[in-house]
């Protein structure tokens, strides 16, 4: 007997089939359609590691490119909020400027197609050329330890940072980003470093593929084009330049009119696990298979042979050479030759040092070539280094009186069939001896006091940053003298046009307009200014007042607070200012008279009409000068206070 169940059954079972079918679709739609949620909406394809809001501005094309053109997910970390920097569009300094600048910068961000901007909290303390000083401030390890969090958190699968050589002028906290964010690459995969991040933190290992400095030199491998279209029809650099104009503060707000935008972007890659080529993409070779082994590639092509020679160089570049042989990318880093302050007409110490990497002992002969004028002693060195040892050797280099600026030394070993040869840069700078003086000088523009104190100048060559016409454009003179316990100084500075653009309650970031900077070092030579005197000086404020504050030294803020002993004049002349100065040795830091590092800066800006507050210097000119010198008591002159 066969059953037949009921048409209407037959149709239920066909509409409860069809309702279950229509409903799992839903679900999956609905399923896809979710946002990604817990670790994978972190999920980073590039992250920026800069030190302060608008450091991104050498790869802002760079970030618009991927992050608008190719969709990429685009995270930046910044290590301050920018507090120590200038303020072009207000009074706000210190924290307040912070915040400031983290409302500019978000505003960028979000033009360059940025999703993700995080802060490790530092503090932007000062400008200074020190890695040392930063990285003692900021707590190295705690910081790496935030930052090894982030990439842990965002897997990135590309890091772009900024480049850690102590080239001149280049910030301390800058090289500090670029050295963080290497070292973060190697220890975010590696378990055994901030395990609690691994166990209480929910977090695990991430080996990043790529890591990328950013920068501009004929050595650079990878360069990002700008010009190509984006979906909203315009260009990468475009966005950059409409985007970086947010950071008005900074002096940014006509960024978007410059033709440099249109350059291509370049970038050095430094660590990989992908095999190192030529690029013209930041993600070539990715996505990386995810079973294939995670070895980092060691880049680049060895050089030199078993016998390194090397000559020993301001702490800066030789903690930054010893850093790079120790993270594996001496062959791809930037090259910093060794370079050390020498003072004119004196002998000076330098060091020499052969390093034999072979098994087996080496002898030999070294020489050393000079410019000419200067002397070296010994001229010529027989050295014998035992395999894996070294050997050292003193030297004493005198450069001739008033010599001024850079030179080379070069030193050439030959043993065996191989000659080698190593490049020491020195840099001169000038010494004298300040006045004895038998009254103290006036303070009213006259000459008493001043007799017998000889002037110095400071000519428009001299400069450090900008450009001069002549000497009429901008130039100066100035005398030194001691009195009791007491350092004077006249500086006549000749300006064609005198701006005086700073109100009363904004005395600070003396760059900005017409003024001098004091520079006095009690260690004669410190590795950074954070233990020195640095007075910015304006000649006049806009109720015609003369004006000073200490800046980036050991006790930065206005003079009232900062140095209420030191005294201060100006005068207008018929070619520009004179600005008197009397410090007292308590607030420079010397018990006693003896040689100190000293130098007299002068920033010029002749745009007569310039807005209360603005930035408008175009020439920076000095006694000592070399680029970055303002936070590099090294390369300040010598002064003899006995």
């Amino acid at each position: 007997m066969r059953f037949s169940a009921p048409c209407g059954f037959r149709l239920s079972i066909v509409l409860r089939a069809v309702l279950w079918a229509f409903c799992l679709c839903l679900r999956l739609r609905a399923s896809a359609a979710l946002p990604a949620q817990g670790a994978e909406m972190l999920k980073t394809d590039l992250m920026g590691v800069f030190a302060h809001p608008d450091d991104e501005t050498g790869v802002a094309a760079t970030l618009a490119h991927y992050a608008l053109g190719e969709k990429k997910i685009v995270a930046n970390v910044y290590c301050t909020r920018g507090e120590g920097g200038g303020n072009m569009v207000g009074t706000q300094g210190g924290v307040a400027l912070g915040i400031l600048r983290e409302a500019e910068l978000r505003a960028c961000l979000q033009r360059l197609g940025v999703k993700y901007c995080y802060f490790l909290d530092r503090r932007d303390f000062a400008y200074t050329e020190s890695l040392l000083a930063t990285l003692d401030r900021w707590n190295k390890e705690e910081t790496l330890r935030d930052l090894v969090r982030l990439v842990r958190s965002l897997r990135p699968e590309v890091i772009v940072t900024m480049d850690p050589a102590p080239t001149p002028g280049q910030h301390g906290n800058h090289q500090a980003a670029g050295l963080l964010a290497t070292e973060a690459f190697t220890a975010a995969a590696d378990p055994r470093r901030f395990p609690e991040q691994l166990g209480a933190e929910g977090l695990h290992p991430w080996q990043t593929r790529k890591l990328y400095y950013s920068g501009w030199d004929d050595q650079l491998q990878t360069s990002i084009p700008v010009t190509n279209a984006l979906p909203d029809g315009g260009f990468p650099w475009q966005a950059a330049g409409e985007a970086l104009a947010n950071h008005r503060s900074q002096a940014f707000g006509n960024f978007a009119a410059s033709p440099r935008m249109r350059r291509a972007q370049l970038f050095r890659l430094v660590k990989s696990v992908v095999p190192g080529a030529n690029e013209a993409d930041l993600f070539r070779g990715l996505p990386f298979p995810s079973n294939s082994p995670m070895a980092v590639q060691r880049l680049g092509v060895e050089s030199g042979g078993p016998l390194r020679i090397e000559f020993r160089s301001r702490p800066a570049i030789s903690n930054y050479n010893r850093w790079t042989r120790e993270q594996g990318i001496e062959n791809v880093a930037k090259k910093m030759p060794a370079d050390i302050p020498v003072t004119a007409g004196e002998p000076n110490e330098a060091r020499v040092s052969v390093a034999n990497a072979a098994g087996d002992s080496f002898s030999g002969e070294m020489r050393f070539v000079t410019p000419p004028g200067w002397e070296i002693s010994p001229s010529q060195w027989s050295f014998a280094v035992a395999g894996g040892q070294t050997a050292a050797r003193a030297l004493r280099v005198t450069p001739p009186a008033g010599f001024q600026g850079a030179a080379t030394i070069e030193a050439i070993s030959t043993g065996g069939s191989r000659e080698t040869r190593q490049k020491l840069n020195v840099n001169a700078v000038p010494a004298l001896r300040a006045t004895r003086l038998s009254r103290a000088p006036a303070m009213d523009g006259s000459e008493a006091g001043w007799e017998i104190a000889p002037f110095h100048s400071i000519p428009h060559t001299n400069r450090w940053q900008g450009e001069a016409r002549d000497a009429a454009d901008v130039s100066g003179r100035f005398r030194v003298g001691v009195y009791q316990r007491a350092l004077f100084l006249d500086v006549r500075v000749t300006d064609d046009v005198v701006v005086t653009n700073i109100a009363p309650d904004d005395i600070k970031g003396h760059w900005r307009s017409d003024s001098i900077e004091i520079c006095l070092d009690p260690q004669a030579g410190a590795e950074n200014a954070l233990g020195s005197y640095k007075l910015g000086v304006f000649p006049f404020d806009t109720t015609g007042v003369v004006k000073g504050a200490r800046d980036a030294d050991a006790n930065p803020g206005p003079i009232a607070e900062s140095a209420p002993k030191t005294r201060l004049a100006s005068f207008r002349t018929p070619d520009g200012y004179r600005i008197l100065a009397a410090i007292p040795f308590s607030e420079i830091g010397v018990a006693r008279a003896k040689r100190i590092g000293f130098n007299v800066l002068i920033y010029d800006g002749d745009k007569a009409g310039a807005q209360l507050g603005e930035n408008i210097n175009k020439t920076r000119l000095a006694w000592a000068p070399r680029s970055g010198v303002q936070g590099r008591p090294e390369d300040w002159g010598r002064l003899d206070l006995e």
